[in-house]
């Protein structure tokens, strides 16, 4: 997993990603975030805010 993941920030699902308190479950969001907006055609260094 990527250090930078805790600044993936957003929506997925209807459920703030940053908001979510069960860790195995906001890491999941992490990824699923990351593959819709990889799919978008966004860069990675854009996701994760470098």
């Amino acid at each position: 997993m990527n250090a930078s993941r805790t600044l993936i920030k957003g929506v997925i699902c209807g459920i703030r990603v940053e908001d979510i308190e069960e860790p195995t479950m906001q890491e999941i969001r992490y990824l699923d975030k990351l593959v819709d907006e990889l799919a978008k055609g966004k860069a990675m260094e854009k996701i994760l805010r470098k």
